[in-house]
């Protein structure tokens, strides 16, 4: 079930006099290609005195240029968002025939809309040798490659908060062996384009929640309070699948928590915020940044179900419903659909794919007529054509007695309430041995069966729905 969360997001620079600043370039809107629904989303500037064009850039992102005619003291920028965060499976994605297993070749034209993508820039001896050790080969699975290769980064790389402006080059992260979200996502994407795979280096929100239980065994126990921040991660390209999300830092794809705002090439086009104050002096600047998370709903679910204190007033209300319906006179009743299975050959086709057999015919009816007997002696039997659900090809059975309720018969000998051909048919066969006669009986049987009985062998045949 899902739950909605509320984002907030401040960035803000004082300075300490006026300024003219130049076109400020704000990547903090959404990309398209984001599987997490955000059904409500605001940017407020601040100050109010400003010029604002909406924009795409090449890649689709989506910009926000702006403008300030007059110099300020205070320039600040406010995002407002709720995240639908609904389960999204990273692996709900097909795969072309060609790309099944890697290292594929991506065909000559989509290559060179690729091409900014696979740009791979010259690297040490540190990037090559780690990249030879890297537990991909080809004819991997492309999804078992692609996790081998994230994985790999991931344990290469100590997570560490770097508060210095930049990203590290990939060969100072290897050599460190540590770096941010965006040092390990700049490696891969170098590592990805080096195996021949287009990749992408992505900025956006990343939303971890408390898990409702505690993980089983040696599961990672994850975030152990509600959180957001900025993060980086890298997506590749993936024919059929299209832009896929891998991120370095946790070693897992990108999933619901995971909201891109800005997609491309280089870092350098993907940063949240991008501009220059017009001056020849250095101006002192406080920066303030903050980001923050709340749920704002929360249905009940398997892992999280209905406090003591809502069953509480869920049972009382049922009984309120009783209560009101019984002053009324409203009587209600309810009906069963149990679905039956053999007990010693359940993997039979009729009892999974055919619309009868060797033994579902007789069993139903012996059901029936023992139903009958017990519930409605004196009524009436019919076997006929029952409910056709639509998308399926055709109707089921149904096996219906039908009386009256004041207990007037309307059937009043038994032992001409007739036997289907078929169900007679079956029961003979089964009586039978593997004889050539006995299959040439039932040949007949079935002949027979089908001319006695029009309506049956046109509308129901072999249909898997039927039961």
């Amino acid at each position: 079930m899902p739950i909605h969360c509320s984002l907030h997001h401040l960035t803000s620079y004082k300075y300490e006099e006026p300024v003219q600043l130049g076109p400020q370039v704000i990547r903090l809107r959404p990309a398209s290609h984001s599987r997490t629904e955000v059904p409500s989303y605001s940017l407020k500037i601040t100050p109010e005195k400003h010029f604002i064009n909406w924009q795409q850039d090449p890649q689709g992102n989506f910009l926000a240029r702006v403008v300030f005619p007059e110099p300020v003291r205070e320039f600040s920028i406010e995002v407002d968002l709720i995240a639908d965060m609904t389960t999204i499976n990273p692996f709900d994605f097909f795969l072309e025939e060609f790309a099944q297993k890697a290292l594929f070749h991506y065909p000559k034209s989509l290559e060179k809309d690729l091409k900014p993508f696979l740009v791979k820039s010259k690297q040490g001896g540190v990037f090559h040798r780690f990249f030879s050790q890297i537990p991909a080969v080809p004819e991997m699975q492309t999804n078992d490659f692609m996790v081998a290769v994230n994985r790999a980064v991931h344990d290469a790389v100590r997570y560490e908060i770097r508060l210095e402006p930049g990203v590290q080059t990939p060969t100072e992260t290897l050599t460190k062996g540590s770096g941010s979200c965006r040092d390990s996502a700049w490696l891969l994407v170098h590592v990805m384009r080096y195996f021949g795979i287009a990749a992408r280096f992505c900025s956006g929100y990343l939303i971890q929640l408390k898990a409702d239980l505690e993980p089983i065994g040696d599961g990672a126990a994850g975030s152990v309070v509600d959180f957001t921040d900025l993060h980086a991660w890298t997506e590749i390209y993936l024919p059929g699948a299209g832009w896929v999300g891998l991120d370095p830092t946790s070693g897992l794809l990108a999933g619901e928590g995971h909201i891109p705002l800005c997609a491309a090439a280089h870092y350098k086009n993907a940063a949240p915020i991008s501009g220059a104050i017009l001056s020849d002096r250095e101006i002192e600047t406080e920066f303030k940044f903050e980001m923050s998370l709340q749920r704002i709903r929360e249905t009940p679910r398997v892992t999280l179900p209905y406090s003591p204190e809502q069953a509480k007033k869920i049972e009382a209300l049922g009984y309120e419903l009783d209560q009101r319906l019984h002053a009324r006179d409203v009587r209600l009743t309810m009906g069963g659909e149990p679905t039956f299975v053999s007990s010693t050959d359940m993997e039979a086709a009729e009892w999974n794919t055919d619309a009868l057999g060797p033994t579902k015919g007789i069993f139903a009816d012996q059901l029936l007529r023992k139903l009958y007997d017990h519930f409605s002696p004196g009524g009436f039997l019919h076997h006929g054509q029952g409910k056709w659900y639509p998308g399926e090809p055709l109707p089921r059975w149904a096996y219906t007695s039908y009386w009256r309720e004041d207990g007037v018969p309307i059937w009043k000998i038994p032992l001409y309430l007739p036997i289907p051909a078929f169900t007679t048919a079956m029961a003979a066969r089964n009586r039978e041995n593997s004889s050539g006669s006995s299959r040439k009986i039932w040949a007949w049987a079935v002949i027979r069966s089908v001319r006695a009985t029009r309506t049956f062998s046109t509308t129901c045949g072999r249909n898997a729905a039927c039961r």
